[in-house]
């Protein structure tokens, strides 16, 4: 069942990279109904998929327009996390609370969606690869841009 949020036509938009062996992943935040991924992931289309469906940003009290965080991750081949995600890269002008918001909510997104269900092939094929994942919030500049 989808959020009201998602029945708002709200959607997350991803764009992937290939940047010095890393896979960028830069996702544009909504409110859409996060969960784990149940079905088993067979291609980097799924695994982004996989992690949007994941990712809810802070509530808009708590959040900055624009504000972008990104965070570098591995896997293993099972899906699950390999090592710690560090945060590589926060907005400029964030205040500490809207940092440590984003910061709860990208931790909480890879809780709900670690281990990934990766099928062996991809498993086999990512296992290891840094991924760099970009999350931007521009749920504030939409509304602004709604306003007659």
């Amino acid at each position: 069942m989808r959020t009201a949020q998602a029945l708002l036509g709200l959607a997350v938009s991803a764009w992937v990279h290939l940047v010095g062996g890393t896979l960028a992943i830069a996702v544009l935040a909504t409110a859409t109904l996060a969960q784990a991924p149940h079905l088993p992931l067979n291609t980097l289309n799924d695994v982004i998929a996989a992690l949007r469906e994941c990712w809810t940003p802070p509530p808009i009290d708590q959040s900055r327009a624009g504000m972008q965080i990104t965070v570098q991750m591995s896997f293993r081949r099972n899906g699950e996390l390999f090592g710690q995600p560090r945060i590589t890269f926060e907005s400029g002008g964030a205040s500490d609370d809207e940092r440590l918001a984003y910061r709860i909510a990208v931790a909480k997104m890879l809780k709900r969606c670690a281990p990934l269900p990766f099928t062996d092939a991809l498993g086999n094929a990512i296992a290891g690869r840094p991924f760099t994942m970009r999350l931007i919030d521009n749920r504030k500049l939409k509304q602004a841009e709604n306003i007659p």
